[in-house]
């Protein structure tokens, strides 16, 4: 069973504008999408949460090797006209936003490419949809707004001027982000960084499992 469309991948347009980016629905095939969706991970809360603390199984786990196969990195080089060999990655899961959530932002300067991949099966809220933005300051000036449905794919290459962010939103929305960055003192710190948290919120969960 394959988990990505390559071919959609390859077939959808780059956009450059407000900054390059490509957006592809679908790119979980429908069978696929399922099964994956069937094996989310559960996660103790909101935030984004590294897979070293976290069941990583079955059709999830197979979606998750696809992306770090050379397939999916040669794509995302071909599109984007950037070379990735050798460029370390790193992964995390979201399964819940905060109303706090969503702030307008770039991405940190150590990362190359971001990768979102969404796997709700529906969303009829107006918050939670990301939207590609032509400044720093409105929410509202942008040029795509992406439903996180369906196994849709963003990828981007981070830029000085790839501010994104949504509208407020509380509950769960399932998502993976992918980076390729800088180098490998990044991975380590960011993945440390989101493991004490993760870590953090089991231990609420445990005392308020109602939370």
């Amino acid at each position: 069973m394959n988990y990505l469309d390559l071919d959609a991948l390859a077939e959808t347009p780059l956009t450059s504008q407000p900054f390059e980016h490509v957006i592809v629905p679908n790119f979980v095939p429908r069978d696929a999408f399922r099964k994956v969706v069937n094996d989310f991970p559960t996660v103790p809360g909101a935030g984004s949460h590294p897979p070293a603390e976290l069941k990583i199984k079955g059709h999830f786990a197979e979606l998750i090797r696809e992306l770090h196969a050379d397939a999916f990195r040669e794509a995302v080089e071909e599109k984007f006209d950037v070379d990735l060999a050798g460029r370390p990655t790193m992964y995390t899961v979201r399964g819940f936003l905060r109303m706090k959530d969503g702030a307008i932002h770039t991405d940190s300067t150590t990362k190359i490419i971001t990768v979102l991949l969404y796997l709700n099966e529906d969303w009829d809220h107006d918050g939670g949809r990301l939207r590609l933005l032509k400044n720093g300051t409105d929410l509202e000036d942008y040029v795509a707004e992406i439903p996180p449905v369906n196994g849709t794919l963003l990828v981007f290459r981070r830029s000085n001027n790839s501010w994104h962010g949504h509208k407020p939103h509380e509950g769960r929305r399932r998502a993976i982000q992918f980076n390729w960055v800088t180098e490998q003192r990044v991975v380590t710190k960011e993945q440390s960084r989101h493991r004490l948290s993760t870590r953090i919120k089991k231990i609420k969960s445990f005392f308020s499992p109602a939370a």
